[in-house]
């Protein structure tokens, strides 16, 4: 597929999901909407995934005429433990996606059909590696909720109309590049569903472009990485930009991550397939990461990325187990009970791999507040864990248009000093939010990789000059702001002003002599 089709055909599938979504919504709230457009486009996925990867397996074997959707189900059970244990599911023909979509305005009971077929691919994982990874996917599914129509009719009216439009979306041949067509079709919809929702959208969304700067941050000068982690993964946006920028056959162990909100979680694991990252490549759990984490097992992580809710509250010291956690205790405190930033900071730092890099956005207070937060920064910067502090532009993210900022953590560095980036310029105004393009982007990291002073954009500061600074780390205390005012000339502002005082005297002089001689005139 060339660079142009590719264009083209993506344009068109977002052109198509946007008039699915304004057609389809109807009484449905938009962000409640979004989990039906995404469902379907899941199991229409996971349906041709299925399907052609069967079907490629037994013309290779010489049978070029096979077709694993025009099976009965009773010949397709012969592959049943076999396809499971590769691919984590099965489905049976008379259940992928197009052949429900085929009968669905003929059947009256299409609710039940939808909900029997997500019931029997979930259960096909039962007893099996995968099982985890399949349970509760469809969960936010509900084909019988009253937000579809008031009626099982109407319902199925809507579900029909449903089928209809993702089985229409044009996303080419299965083999034909459409793994990147669904993805990006599930990044597309993310994205608007997060800018129409505003907050109760946007935080479950990071913006591909920033994405995309923590993970390229986090691999400079490495072509692999163990493995990526992600504390607060949202959808998964953050870790899967890793398979992009370097190829999931590059995370080696695969991609993990833990979700508090299960829709989310769900919607998380969704992702995944839907970017070809197969149930034994991710480890995702759902859970509260700062009380209840997973992963404690684990090797550590080469590359972590992350978003976390910003100032969020937590136990805190409320509990008292937390002081002695040791993700927590190094630094003698923990974070505010009002604000959780600094726990997953410090949560990321205990994650983090001898050689390995966190690039983390955070919310502008913790970078300068002080109490608890403060002697946790010192913590971070006498122990030489802070790498770089960036200063994002305002209203990069959806649902709010505060400046945040990244922070780069490191156990292993080769200086005694924090690199500051004033970033907050680097953006392209587009709509109304502001953007970080690709020139953006590379001026942040080759700031990055050449860590050394550059007037009003990058500042390398020693440790104990910061520490001199009560551990502020906020980038407007190192980089200078360039002074964009106009350049004025003291001396010839003076003369001008002098010329236009002896002009003015010159006036009313003139003035004195009309009005006198008018008045003798009289």
């Amino acid at each position: 597929m060339t660079p142009t089709t590719s264009q083209a055909q993506r344009a068109e599938v977002h052109k198509t999901i946007w008039r699915i979504a304004n057609d389809l919504r109807g009484s449905v709230d938009g962000w409640d909407f979004k989990t039906y457009v995404l469902g379907f486009l899941f199991y229409r996925y996971i349906s041709e995934n299925l399907a052609s990867y069967i079907s490629a397996g037994e013309h290779e074997a010489g049978d070029a005429a096979f077709d694993y959707a025009r099976l009965r189900d009773e010949q397709a059970e012969f592959g049943r433990a076999e396809t499971v244990a590769e691919k984590g599911f099965y489905i049976l023909p008379s259940e992928l996606f197009a052949n429900v979509r085929r009968r669905a305005a003929r059947d009256a009971n299409l609710n039940e059909t939808l909900e029997r077929v997500f019931r029997h691919i979930e259960g096909s994982a039962m007893g099996t590696d995968s099982e985890d990874d399949l349970k509760g996917l469809f969960d936010d599914l509900d084909v019988n909720s009253s937000k579809l129509g008031q009626t099982v009719a109407k319902r199925n009216e809507k579900l029909v109309k449903l089928l209809d439009a993702i089985g229409d979306l044009p996303l080419g041949g299965f083999q034909d590049n459409s793994i990147d067509l669904f993805g990006d079709a599930y990044e597309y919809l993310m994205q608007m569903y997060a800018s129409q929702a505003g907050k109760s959208g946007g935080e479950y969304y990071t913006p591909q472009e920033v994405s995309e700067l923590l993970a390229r941050i986090t691999v400079v000068g490495k072509t692999s990485v163990n493995k990526v982690y992600d504390p607060a993964c949202g959808s998964g946006s953050l870790l899967l930009k890793f398979a992009k920028v370097l190829g999931k056959e590059n995370v080696r162990q695969g991609f993990y991550g833990q979700e508090i909100n299960l829709t989310t979680y769900n919607l998380a694991r969704i992702n995944m397939f839907l970017h070809d990252v197969n149930y034994e490549q991710f480890n995702l759990a759902h859970g509260d990461t700062l009380i209840d984490p997973a992963h404690w097992d684990d090797e550590p992580f080469e590359a972590i990325v992350s978003n976390p809710p910003y100032s969020i509250k937590w136990d805190g010291d409320a509990n008292p187990l937390l002081i002695n956690d040791p993700r927590y205790s190094p630094a003698g405190v923990l974070a505010p009970k009002s604000k959780a930033d600094l726990a997953f900071t410090m949560h990321m730092l205990s994650w983090l791999a001898v050689n390995g890099t966190a690039a983390i956005v955070e919310f502008p207070g913790v970078l300068y507040r002080g109490g608890a937060e403060q002697k946790i920064r010192q913590y971070l910067i006498d122990n030489n864990y802070v790498d770089t502090v960036i200063q994002l532009p305002p209203d990069l993210f959806f649902g709010t248009t505060i400046a945040t900022c990244i922070i780069v953590l490191k156990k292993s560095k080769s200086d005694n000093a924090v690199l500051f980036i004033d970033a907050s310029a680097q953006f392209t105004r587009v709509g109304n939010k502001n953007k970080l393009d690709e020139p953006h982007l590379n001026a942040i990291l080759d700031a990055f990789i050449a860590r050394i002073d550059t007037d009003h954009f990058t500042k390398v500061v020693p440790n104990d000059e910061i520490a001199i600074n009560g551990y502020n780390i906020a980038v407007s205390s190192y980089v200078e702001q360039q002074d964009t005012r106009e350049s004025v000339d003291i001396t010839a502002l003076n003369a001008e002003i002098a010329r236009i005082v002896a002009r003015q005297q010159e006036l009313r002089t003139a003035i004195d002599a009309i009005v006198a001689d008018l008045e003798g005139a009289q």
